[in-house]
């Protein structure tokens, strides 16, 4: 049983480590958080700050795959103890291994993509990457308000 776990946790911290710095990113991110908030709710907090602390140093690294291998034992200990503690948590993390693998395998995690958009002057900014983005107006350029939020 402990191999199995021991496979498992390193499936796991190899995933996490490889979306570090890719597109795959957030989800992988969230993905992690959602397994520790099942263990220990308030354990969430600081799992992402060293989570994203990671991820920085990948990011800002001349060596990108020495900081993953590093981080990789890491996050495997991480892993194996979560697991040991909540058993329920092995499917969730064999899924999310298994989806980081696919994803890296399909080619889709090669691009990492930044998004930073400003509107000014009572301007309105419309942004989407990877996918559609429609909007409608009402006649005139009037929005739509909702009446819950309060007087003008």
């Amino acid at each position: 049983m402990s191999d199995e776990l021991t496979l498992l946790a390193e499936a796991g911290a190899a995933a996490v480590v490889a979306a570090m710095a890719t597109d795959l990113w957030q989800g992988t991110r969230d993905g992690v958080l959602g397994l520790f908030r099942r263990d220990a709710p308030d354990s969430a907090a600081p799992v992402g700050a060293r989570l994203d602390e990671g991820a920085a140093l990948v990011r800002s690294s001349a060596a990108p795959d020495d900081v993953r291998r590093a981080l990789a034992g890491i996050w495997s200990r991480e892993l194996h103890e979560l697991l040991r503690r909540a058993p329920a948590c092995r499917v969730p993390l064999a899924r999310l291994a298994a989806e980081v693998d696919g994803a890296f395998t399909s080619g889709r995690a090669a691009v990492v993509l930044e998004q930073n958009n400003t509107a000014r002057d009572s301007g309105t900014v419309f942004a989407v990457q990877h996918g559609d983005i429609h909007t409608t107006r009402r006649e005139g350029g009037a929005t739509r308000r909702d009446p819950d939020d309060g007087p003008q």
